[in-house]
Formats: C-alpha cells, structure tokens, sequence
C-alpha cells in the first residue's frame, strides 16, 4: 500500500490552482501559447479557459497575459501566475518528501509523552555543511543534539532560542514552539 494526497489553493472556499490548472500554466510558460498548452494536454480550449477564468476570478487579478499581434504574441505567464506555480511545486514537494520519510509519521500522528520533551534554550549553533551541532541549556546541564542543516534552516534555530530536546531512544531531536501562545 502507498500513501497520496493531492495539493490545491483555495481563497475565500473557491479553489484557485490543483494539479490541473498547475500543469496548464507549466505548459503555457513553455510554449507561450495556450492552444498548444490545450493540444499538449488533450483538453478542450474552452475548458482550458474556463480553468483560467475560475482562477483569475478567485485570485481578484490574472495569473496570465494574451499579448496579440506582432514579433512577441503569445499567452504568457504574470508575476502573480509564476509564484502561483512555483508556491504549487514546492508545497508539491513538501508533500511528497513528508510522505517518503517514514520518521515524518512520527511528527504528524503521534503526541509526544512529557517525560521526552525537555524546555530549554539554544546556547550555540556550530553549522557544517550537512549537519548542525546544537548545544542546548536544559536546567541545571546543557545537552548537545547533531541534526541536518536543512533542519536548524527549517526551524530557523539561532542562540537565544526557546527549544524543546525530544529525546527519543537513539537519538535527541529538537522541536521549536511556533509561538509562545501555543505552551
């Protein structure tokens, strides 16, 4: 069995871009155009405008450009149109890393136990080029905790910081508060 899951915008309950609309601007970057976008597709050039109209009307502007006539006519991509997409492949992604780690379960099902999580605060960040060496101040010692340098970039941990050291039975993971509201 395989986990999937399917990634869409929304504003205000109307869906802006899934993966339909997302693979129609793609291909409408590639080839400035959107009959040929339709043709590539195997959609009707209708319903690839009604896609695009739904879109723009949900965002409040236009997510493409129709420029006619001379040397540079085409359908082309807005600025709002390329970070739309590109927002829609880096939470694509997100996605798909999240359900390829298999230790990411552990952070999306399961609540922590009290006696693994101990408070404390970052006393130092020593960055290498893959991994971190965190050192934390956990009342009345410190502890020091080895994690991926995506990891600390993630969680954005610098010195000062309010940390939580999720001690697990191989290893010390770190876990940063979102906000102090959520204690």
């Amino acid at each position: 069995m395989k986990a999937r899951t399917k990634l869409w915008f929304t504003e205000e309950g109307k869906t802006v871009m899934g993966a339909g609309r997302a693979e129609l601007l793609r291909i409408i970057e590639e080839e400035h155009s959107l009959r040929k976008a339709c043709k590539k597709l195997g959609i009707s050039y209708k319903h690839a405008w009604m896609m695009l109209k739904k879109m723009n009307e949900a965002l409040g502007e236009p997510a493409i450009v129709t420029v006619r006539g001379g040397k540079n006519q085409g359908t082309f991509l807005t600025d709002l149109g390329r970070k739309m997409l590109a927002e829609y492949d880096t939470g694509k992604q997100f996605i798909n890393k999240t359900i390829e780690d298999e230790t990411a379960w552990e952070n999306l099902s399961f609540k922590l136990s009290a006696r693994n999580q101990l408070p404390g605060k970052v006393l130092e960040v020593e960055k290498n080029e893959l991994v971190c060496k965190i050192t934390i101040e956990v009342e009345p010692s410190t502890i020091t905790s080895v994690v991926t340098k995506e990891a600390v970039e993630k969680l954005d941990i610098k010195p000062g910081d309010k940390i939580y050291a999720v001690i697990k039975s191989t290893e010390v993971m770190v876990a940063k508060p979102t906000n102090e509201k959520s204690r």
